[in-house]
């Protein structure tokens, strides 16, 4: 039996098979190589660049929950030149795509960055995380609103010809009405899910768990509300959307190309599992001749409702 083409196109952006891993839970992934050859991947996302080096929450900011996980980091990271300087040589040099999540205290410095790994090689794609903390406009998040997100948007598609991918949250009313914001400026395809916001007590001692009180929720837990959330931005818009949330499996992964996804990353698993991400490719393949699907690009959008 002819094996089947998993090889799909994320706004421009071609990909070997529809997998890769979700900004933040991978690092540079060196850790991995003692279990996977990384070129397996259809892309590898960086850990979220902003333009200075960005301190995280103070600990603990891990918490697990049933069925995930908490976490508030803060988006730790060098900045784009310690970037530069430390990881992007080793990212770059994998054998497969390479897409930089890019992050900012406010909106110019979405574009900041984006201008400084311009001068770069080996970038392949920008996923531009429009769901984090709007530091500089009193904490409400790019994503929350349309003129924001469409803004950021713009800007950053002044920037560059590249791919440009962004990453939005599921803690809105209608993110279909997100997503078509950033579509109407350029945007080549979405991300989502991004976390969803939740929290954890220690009752005993009455205190959160989390030094921030509050925290994403990824993991397992996440999946049914990111599945809804695809769906809701498949029937929005037209470009392609990378979906994750809860991934874990290649039947998983399925469900959310079925729900309208193109390309899906792997996250919270890699922390149990790291060779999550290279199971769901495998397990992808291995739906696809059970089902007799020829061509993984069939199963895009074809939940029949």
């Amino acid at each position: 039996m002819t094996e089947p083409n998993l090889a799909v196109n994320l706004g421009g952006l071609a990909m070997k098979n529809p997998v890769t891993v979700a900004s933040g839970t991978f690092a540079p992934g060196r850790t991995f190589l003692d279990f996977f050859d990384l070129s397996e991947l259809g892309a590898l996302t960086s850990k979220g660049v902003s333009i200075e080096p960005w301190a995280g929450n103070d600990a603990p900011r891990i918490a697990e929950t049933a069925g995930g996980m908490l976490n508030c980091i803060g988006l730790q990271n060098p900045g784009v030149e310690g970037f530069c300087a430390t990881y992007l040589k080793f990212m770059r040099s994998q054998g497969t795509p390479l897409i930089i999540n890019v992050v900012g205290h406010g909106v110019q410095e979405y574009p900041q960055v984006i201008a400084r790994l311009e001068q770069e090689e080996g970038i392949s794609a920008y996923e531009v995380n429009i769901s984090c903390p709007n530091v500089a406009e009193g904490g409400r998040t790019f994503a929350e609103d349309p003129a924001k997100a469409a803004e950021v948007t713009r800007l950053c598609r002044a920037e560059t010809k590249k791919p440009l991918f962004l990453k939005l949250t599921p803690n809105v009313t209608d993110i279909g009405e997100i997503a078509k914001a950033v579509e109407s400026e350029g945007a080549d395809a979405v991300s989502l899910i991004n976390t969803v916001v939740g929290m954890a007590i220690d009752a005993k001692r009455r205190k959160p768990v989390l030094s921030h009180v509050v925290g994403g929720l990824s993991g397992p837990a996440v999946k049914p509300i990111a599945l809804a959330k695809v769906w809701a931005v498949h029937q929005a818009v037209q470009i392609p959307i990378l979906g994750m949330g809860g991934i874990a499996t290649g039947e998983d992964a399925v469900e959310f190309m079925l729900a309208g996804a193109t390309a899906v990353a792997v996250g919270t698993a890699s922390f149990i599992n790291p060779t999550a991400s290279v199971d769901v490719i495998k397990g992808i393949a291995a739906f696809c001749e059970a089902e007799g699907v020829k061509d993984v690009n069939d199963l895009i959008g074809a939940l029949e409702v």
